[in-house]
């Protein structure tokens, strides 16, 4: 059984930088997309980044200040988050879709306030 255990979020001042990880255990043996989604309160949940087949989409208000990568030796995934602004407070979740299974982190909250 796959699942996607997030961690990395906190409060930050705005211009700050957090880094999330997502680490990923399970059997895994064909990866269509993995990345992050975020969902603020009283908000559908909105893609941040997508790699699917090795490229990587980022949400226009992401461009520039996030990044997503990961280790593959340690099967986890990152989004560094650089000059945080209040708008990017959400809860964030990784995604993974296998084949035709999609599988999602518990989320990590992300705080950016002064």
């Amino acid at each position: 059984q796959v699942q996607l255990v997030e961690s990395g979020g906190g409060l930050v001042q705005p211009g700050g930088s957090l880094r999330l990880s997502c680490a990923v255990s399970g059997s895994i043996f064909s990866i269509n997309a993995m990345g992050w989604y975020r969902q603020a309160p009283g908000k559908q949940r909105e893609l941040v980044a997508l790699e699917i087949s090795g490229s990587t989409n980022y949400a226009d208000s992401v461009k520039g200040r996030f990044t997503v990568s990961r280790d593959n030796a340690k099967n986890t995934m990152y989004l560094q988050m650089n000059s945080l602004k209040p708008e990017d407070a959400a809860v964030y979740y990784c995604y993974l879709n296998v084949g035709s299974q999609h599988y999602w982190g518990q989320g990590t909250q992300v705080t950016v306030s002064s």
